[in-house]
């Protein structure tokens, strides 16, 4: 298969003239799967081949005048062809740099207890992503070296991401800093990167707020306003048929919405990636797909009992749907909020540890005292520790991440990289006691960076999910049902059947509104994973569908229309 993609890929790249590439492929570079002169290439040999294809098409049916036509399909097939390069590029930039605070105060935890460049490069590179690969190659290329490889990776972003340079910059610098300045040389690294962050975050809120008002506007309230003069279009002449609006709202509106939120999406400047998590986690397909059918038809039957003929189909549909979606990727939710929850109190664990290991006492027994002081599933963790201690003398680390460790199950890489600085502490003594308080105090911040970079996003992406889940199927429920009760019946055709055509056109229209807009606001705030989206989309379907069955019914009883 890939053999065969890439000798596509050869064949379109020996139809381009062009000798450069553009400027706007040079500045994804590092986020592009291959070199900028073949992808760049092939996007134009796909406009190539759609233009020659378009063009032999106008010769066979003796048209010369869609040759214009032809030379139009063939640049603009380059032109996206060329969008969808830089999409992709920008979405894993976007995640990417998202990684950035984990790779700085990976690399900082490790020169607190072991102050050697490449001892916290080499723990650093350990970050799951595209950046924690690129700096462990740095690594192994400074390997047998007197360098570490932390200088040259930071030197590669110091144009992309100023803030990622200069905090590197100061890890590395703080090796050879005196132990008194150590300590304030990495607190001014996590600042520097946490601050970077939070400003391209804040960018980002700003810089969204705009298009996705546009979205909002343009996507959803001005053609669910449409429906309701439906009526008056007829009896001014334009021929508002059914199947004009179905190819209008179902098709049109639709891939529009999905392009732009494909645009918004890739063009966030920051997106922090979720945890991984195991794909058997997911629910089996015979179960969720069994609950979606069988909320499906229960839908279908209800509505067929309390509401008009035409809506089973799309009540079956839409809470099917979004029973099943809800149903597979519940699961994986429920494990990544359970490691959330771990993950917003490491920094107490750690506090609580470090400030024994200051008084003398063992980290081992840090850890045990630490597991009666905790609530929750850090207490949980921290004694599952302890008792491995106990019980099977193996070491902090080992009782951490080990072969059915405290940890297994937990899928939060800050907590290994926690557990891993534990087992460090507990060969150096004392004086890592400090060492741990402080990092406590940085796992604090980076959290509340987070936190924040989600708020400032939520105050943009709240209206489209309410939009999606409860307005837009409310105002679209109540304009069917009222631009019927106007006599919408009449300008399209005047039977009974149009009239729930127009429900169920506008009803399909709402439901992939719901999930695209739902989709959009889950990708914005938390990057676009899979199952995060699915799940939330699940609950929009659910919402959505029932919204919109229930204001067409109250709306059409209350106005005496349906």
């Amino acid at each position: 298969m890939r053999s065969d993609a890439a000798r596509s890929l050869r064949h379109l790249t020996e139809l381009s003239p062009r000798s450069s590439v553009p400027e706007s492929i040079r500045r994804v570079e590092p986020f592009l799967n291959g070199d900028p002169e073949t992808l760049t290439a092939a996007t134009d040999g796909v406009g190539i081949v759609v233009g020659g294809l378009v063009a032999a098409a106008a010769i066979a049916i003796g048209e010369p005048s869609l040759l214009v036509v032809a030379v139009g399909a063939g640049y603009g097939s380059a032109v996206l062809a060329r969008g969808g390069v830089l999409a992709i590029a920008n979405a894993r930039r976007s995640r990417t740099l998202g990684t950035a605070p984990t790779v700085v105060s990976r690399a900082v935890l490790r020169m607190r207890i072991t102050p050697t460049p490449e001892e916290a490069a080499a723990f650093a590179a350990e970050t799951d992503g595209r950046l924690g690969n690129r700096l462990a190659d740095r690594v192994g290329r400074a390997r047998g070296t007197p360098r570490s490889g932390l200088g040259a990776f930071a030197e590669a972003w110091r144009t992309r991401f100023p803030a990622l340079y200069r905090s590197l910059t100061l890890v590395e610098a703080a090796s050879n800093a005196p132990a008194g300045e150590r300590d304030r040389t990495l607190d001014r690294a996590m600042d520097t990167i946490l601050d970077g962050t939070r400003d391209r975050a804040r960018e980002a809120a700003d810089a969204l707020r705009g298009p996705s008002t546009a979205v909002y506007a343009f996507g959803v309230l001005l053609p669910l306003a449409l429906v309701s003069v439906l009526p008056a279009a007829g009896a001014a002449g334009v021929d508002a048929t059914l199947p004009a609006i179905v190819a209008v709202y179902d098709l049109v509106l639709p891939i529009g919405l999905v392009c732009t939120s494909g645009w918004l999406l890739a063009n966030r400047p920051v997106a922090f990636p979720p945890m991984a998590v195991d794909s058997t986690a997911a629910t089996h397909p015979a179960i969720y797909g069994g609950a979606g059918l069988v909320a499906g038809a229960g839908a279908a039957g209800v509505s067929h009992m309390l509401l008009a003929a035409w809506t089973p189909p799309l009540a079956a549909v839409g809470f099917g749907a979004g029973v099943g979606l809800f149903v597979r990727f519940r699961p994986i939710v429920a494990i990544r909020a359970r490691a959330d929850e771990l993950e917003s109190t490491l920094s107490d664990a750690l506090y609580l540890v470090g400030r024994r290991v200051s008084d003398g006492i063992a980290v081992e027994q840090a850890v045990a005292d630490a597991a009666g002081e905790l609530d929750g599933i850090a207490g949980e963790t921290f004694e599952a520790a302890a008792r491995r201690l106990r019980q099977l003398r193996v070491g902090v680390e080992t009782a951490f991440v080990g072969d059915h460790g405290a940890l297994d199950g937990v899928p939060s890489r800050r907590a290994e990289s926690t557990a891993r600085l534990l087992g460090m502490a507990a060969g150096a003594g004392p004086p890592a006691g400090r060492a741990l308080v402080e990092t406590a105090d940085h796992l604090d911040e980076l959290r509340r960076v987070e936190r924040d970079a989600r708020q400032d996003l939520s105050r943009v992406t709240s209206t489209l999910s309410n939009t999606a889940a409860f307005f837009g199927p409310l105002v679209g429920g109540a304009t069917v049902a009222l631009a019927d009760s106007v006599g919408t019946t009449e300008a399209l055709s005047g039977s009974a059947p149009e009239t729930a055509g127009l429900g169920i056109a506008v009803g399909v229209y709402v439901l992939l509104m719901a999930a695209i807009l739902t989709g959009l606001s889950t990708g914005l705030q938390r990057g676009l994973d899979r199952a995060a989206v699915g799940h939330r989309i699940g609950i929009a379907l659910c919402t959505a569908t029932v919204t919109y069955l229930l204001a067409v019914s109250v709306t059409a009883s209350v106005s005496g229309g349906l």
